[in-house]
């Protein structure tokens, strides 16, 4: 089988990055970006700083809700055409980044819905953007796809042509992150490099970085969970995430499936749905394919790993951070699962889970979960 290997985004890593922001607009001939976050991030200081960049002369969207939907992206677009815009910069944690990702197929072609997305269709010619996190979890400031929330279901849209013109991180613009967003979007990233680690798919390049990641997570998450102003912490999590984003080009697993109808359904932060459901898909995974975790151990800097003593460091560790187990301490009710586990048998992620699953399966590891 051929493969095809491709790490094209530009980055801007460091603290004080956004301060080169003005040239780089100049350089890609942005000169009216519509800027899209949400209401959350329009009240911190990165919002602040990036307002300062801008003079105050920017269009801004700020109506993407936690779980983005057709209607943030239709609202969006139409903000868009109103103001005029030539480009977008996108603030904020994984939702804005994939809003505004996704509306730039339809100032493409503005005759097609997202719900009409032909992912083998000609993209190019989308619009330049520019993706500034302020949160440490999906990576998708370097992601080729679009999480939207279409007819009560996450739907992945997934284009080449969607990745930025250019990533913009800065640590300096996630030292306001409250501990609790700080260890569940940490949590999505650590799930991200497990994951796409695991999976049978080959990308040798993907494994090694989300080996790395693991680690960075593993020595960093803790830190910037205790203490928010920790520049180096931070900037170490803006790059596990992003490693994550870039390893996940492999695909991920059933936790993922598992954990997208948690926050459609049941509107659970996604990095804190993956983290409840990690540990329980890892202990099944490792009973069907024993050894599968034991480099993930070593990333986690276990002294002699297997299976059991890292899925035993992966439990304590998300504790540590402050994200209590199990489903029904975070609202689920037994009564969902039925309908939680139509969506995750539905969900393409698990396809690419190191071992098969069934629908049978994903009720179970729900069930465990809970």
């Amino acid at each position: 089988m051929v493969s095809n290997f491709s790490f094209p985004t530009r980055v801007l890593f460091g603290a004080g990055a956004l301060g080169e922001l003005p040239g780089r607009l100049a350089g890609l001939n942005i000169r009216r970006p519509l800027l899209v976050t949400d209401a959350g991030v329009r009240t911190t200081d990165a919002f602040k700083r990036v307002s300062a960049v801008s003079g105050g002369t920017w269009p801004i969207f700020s109506g993407v809700q936690a779980n983005p939907t057709n209607d943030d992206v239709e609202a969006a677009f139409a903000a868009y055409l109103e103001q005029k815009c030539d480009s977008v910069i996108a603030l904020g944690g994984g939702s804005p980044l994939d809003v505004g990702k996704i509306i730039r197929l339809r100032v493409r072609r503005p005759d097609k819905s997202l719900a009409q997305f032909d992912g083998d269709a000609d993209w190019s010619g989308l619009p330049p953007l520019i993706t500034i996190p302020t949160t440490a979890g999906t990576g998708s400031e370097v992601g080729r796809s679009s999480v939207i929330v279409l007819d009560n279901r996450k739907t992945c849209l997934f284009h080449p042509s969607l990745l930025a013109s250019l990533a913009v991180l800065d640590p300096e613009l996630t030292t306001g992150l409250p501990p609790r967003l700080t260890a569940a979007t940490g949590a999505d990233a650590l799930t991200h490099c497990i994951e796409s680690f695991t999976s049978p798919v080959f990308h040798p390049l993907c494994d090694a970085i989300a080996l790395e990641g693991i680690r960075l997570v593993a020595e960093a998450l803790p830190r910037a969970v205790k203490n928010g102003g920790d520049v180096e912490a931070r900037g170490s999590m803006l790059m596990a995430a992003m490693m994550g984003g870039i390893a996940f080009q492999k695909d991920l697993g059933a936790a993922h499936s598992l954990s997208h109808p948690l926050s459609s359904l049941c509107g659970l932060h996604h990095g804190t749905a993956n983290a409840l459901t990690l540990p329980v898909v890892m202990e099944f995974n490792a009973a069907r394919k024993p050894g599968l975790y034991q480099r993930v151990g070593a990333a986690f800097g276990l002294a002699q790993p297997d299976d059991a003593t890292t899925i035993r460091r992966v439990r304590a560790f998300l504790s540590d951070i402050g994200i209590p187990a199990g489903l029904a301490a975070h609202g689920v009710k037994p009564s969902q699962l039925d309908a939680l586990t139509e969506q995750a048998i539905e969900d393409a992620c698990h396809l690419t889970n190191p071992v098969p699953v069934t629908k049978a399966d994903l009720r179970r590891l729900y069930e465990l979960a809970m």
